[in-house]
């Protein structure tokens, strides 16, 4: 509800406050600073990867964007709205990676196997975003009528067609496939065997799984992000336990350290092609003879 439109008996608004939030006021309570360090860094582990994830998948090179990198600028400019949304009482600014990725594919041309050829990069679709999102100010009454569940829907539009170029939920589909119809255009269904593909998926939905039960705990929710951290020594230690160098390139390395190990592959194949076909010729000759 908003006052005064939702509230004609409410005199004035309820709970009003000055601009500034007053980070000195803590109602006697001179333990609130000490302890508020603990949720504070797990909501800059949060937010850290947060915005380093969403920069990363944009800045992926199978986008071919072909800008500067300002992944160091984007952290700061971030940690100071942070910074002064908190003390004015604003809610904080964060990436928005779904809808980071679905504005790369909707400025990009793709070819026949849904690879990015080329992405047309401007600043122009983001400056009429703000500028919209500035105007909705004026017909605020007029959004209020929009159902709520029209607005998950869609969050939930934006989602599923974003799935379409994740590698997580390609690999997860193929649990339920034939050997047969792996797509051959990704490498790791061409060289990998299916039972090495599915172990790396499967460790990937205990995670998933893992993170959102963290999330679904209110008492534990706020440490969720510790979940997504645990990601990244879970992965320099752990899966070299399980997987070759090789198995962890094709599954989850840069693209042209892949292009380079499947080039190795071919050329291994072509030469076992010729010495094959050089012994039978020897076993021929020496039939012959």
């Amino acid at each position: 509800t908003s006052w005064p439109d939702d509230c004609p008996d409410q005199t004035e608004a309820w709970g009003r406050r000055p601009w500034l939030v007053d980070l000195f006021d803590l109602n006697g309570k001179g333990w609130v600073p000490i302890f508020a360090i603990v949720p504070a860094m797990l909501a800059f582990i949060l937010i850290f990867l947060d915005d380093g994830i969403t920069w990363h998948l944009i800045n992926h090179p199978s986008n071919k964007l072909s800008h500067g990198a300002a992944f160091n600028y984007d952290t700061v400019v971030i940690a100071v709205f942070i910074a002064v949304n908190s003390i004015i009482g604003f809610p904080w600014l964060v990436a928005a990676t779904v809808q980071s990725i679905i504005h790369v594919h909707a400025l990009a041309e793709f070819d026949d196997n849904r690879k990015i050829v080329s992405v047309h990069q401007t600043r122009l679709t983001h400056f009429f975003i703000h500028v919209l999102m500035a105007g909705s100010i004026l017909i605020l009454n007029t959004l209020k009528i929009i159902p709520v569940p029209v607005l998950y829907g869609v969050f939930l539009f934006m989602g599923v067609a974003a799935l379409s170029t994740n590698q997580f939920w390609l690999r997860f589909t193929m649990l339920f496939m034939q050997p047969s119809k792996y797509p051959q255009t990704e490498a790791f269904a061409k060289y990998l065997k299916p039972k090495r593909i599915h172990l790396y998926t499967a460790f990937q939905i205990f995670l998933f799984v893992s993170l959102m039960v963290f999330r679904s705990i209110k008492v534990i929710a706020i440490a969720f992000p510790i979940i997504i951290k645990a990601c990244i020594p879970i992965r320099m230690y752990v899966l070299p336990y399980f997987f070759t160098e090789e198995e962890l390139v094709f599954l989850d390395d840069k693209d042209e350290v892949i292009a380079d190990l499947a080039s190795k592959y071919e050329k291994e194949k072509e030469l076992d092609r010729m010495e094959t076909a050089e012994d039978g010729s020897s076993l021929e000759e020496e039939a012959e003879g």
